[in-house]
C-alpha cells in the first residue's frame, strides 16, 4: 500500500457540505480513520459522528490528523489546500473540481516550502487502500485486497478497471487517482515511484489519456521495473486540438498523442491494452 495506510488520521475539509458529508460517511463505511472535520464558524460541533474545528490547525491539534480530503467549493479551494499544508498536512487529497489555474499555479509555487507534503488532484476521485481506508470518492464496493497498483487520469475508467480487476480474482495494493487537470500535485512518475518501492505490489496498471508527457515520463521510470505493469491510453480516435473531457487532455501537434504514448509503453516492453477489458488479461 502507498499514500494511505494504518497510521493515516484523516480530516475532511468541508464536512458539513452536501459531497463532503455524504463522502466522508462513506470514508467511515469503510473503516478509514476519520477524526474530525473543518468548517468554518461551526467548531465545537459535530458531523457524521466525528467533532468538527474552525481550522485545520485546530483539528491537528486536536486529533493528530496527517492527511485531509478537500471537499470545498471552487473559490475556496485552493485556500483550503494552503491551509493543510501550513498546519502540517502530509497528504492532502483535492477532490474539488473547476478551481482557476492561476489559482493552482499559486497554489503549486506555496507548497514548494512544504516538500513533506504531497497533493493529489485537484479534481480527482482520490485514493483507496483495500481493507484500510479512503479520502474521496471511489466506489470502495468494486475494490478489494491484493497486490496491484492502479493509478490512472480517469475517474470512470479508474473505477472500470477496478471492477474488472477484482471480479477476475486481482486484489488492488492502492488505486490513485491523479486527476486529470492541467496543473496537479502527484503525478504518474511520482506515484509510479511510490509504487515501485512497495513490496506489497507486484503489479501495475496505468491508465493514462491524450495530453501532457506525463505518461511518456512514466514510461522511461519503469524501464526495467520488477513491476508487471500494463498500461491503457484513453482518447485514441480524438482529433487534434480537441478537448476530451479533461482540461489537461488536449493534443496539440505531436505532443500528447496517443501514438507517442503507445510508443513510450511499447519502447520499454511494457503492453498496452487496446480496450479496458483486455488489461486483465495482459496483466498475466
Amino acid at each position: 500500500m502507498i499514500l494511505l495506510d494504518r497510521d493515516s488520521k484523516v480530516i475532511v475539509q468541508g464536512i458539513t457540505g452536501r459531497e463532503g458529508g455524504f463522502h466522508a460517511e462513506r470514508m467511515k463505511e469503510m473503516g478509514t480513520a476519520l477524526v474530525g472535520g473543518v468548517s468554518p464558524g461551526k467548531g465545537g460541533g459535530e458531523a457524521v459522528g466525528v467533532p468538527l474545528f474552525h481550522t485545520v490547525a485546530e483539528a491537528v491539534i486536536a486529533t493528530g490528523a496527517n492527511a485531509s480530503g478537500i471537499f470545498v467549493p471552487p473559490p475556496f479551494a485552493a485556500d483550503a489546500i494552503m491551509e493543510a499544508a501550513d498546519a502540517g498536512i502530509r497528504l492532502i487529497v483535492c477532490i474539488t473540481e473547476g478551481i482557476p489555474i492561476q489559482e493552482m499555479i499559486r497554489v503549486k509555487a506555496y507548497l514548494k516550502d512544504f516538500p513533506q507534503t504531497r497533493l493529489l488532484g485537484p479534481n480527482c476521485p482520490g485514493l483507496l487502500t483495500p481493507g484500510v481506508g479512503k479520502i474521496g470518492i471511489i466506489p470502495a464496493q468494486i475494490s478489494s485486497a491484493g497486490g496491484v497498483g492502479l493509478v490512472s487520469r480517469s475517474g470512470t475508467l479508474t473505477y472500470e478497471a477496478m471492477a474488472a480487476l477484482t471480479k477476475a480474482g486481482r486484489g488492488q495494493s492502492t488505486v490513485v487517482g491523479i486527476g486529470g487537470d492541467p496543473i496537479l500535485g502527484l503525478s504518474f512518475a511520482d506515484v509510479v515511484g511510490l509504487f515501485e518501492a512497495d513490496p506489497g505490489t507486484t503489479h501495475l496498471v496505468l491508465i493514462g489519456e491524450i495530453g501532457g508527457s506525463d505518461e511518456e515520463r512514466a514510461a522511461e521510470l519503469l524501464a526495467g521495473t520488477r513491476l508487471k505493469v500494463v498500461a491503457f491510453i484513453s482518447g485514441r480516435t480524438a482529433p487534434e486540438g480537441k478537448r476530451m473531457g479533461h482540461a489537461g487532455a488536449i493534443v496539440s501537434g505531436n505532443k500528447g498523442t496517443a501514438k507517442s504514448k503507445v510508443e513510450a509503453f511499447e519502447a520499454v516492453g511494457i503492453p498496452v491494452a487496446e480496450t479496458t477489458d483486455q488489461i486483465v488479461e495482459l496483466l498475466g
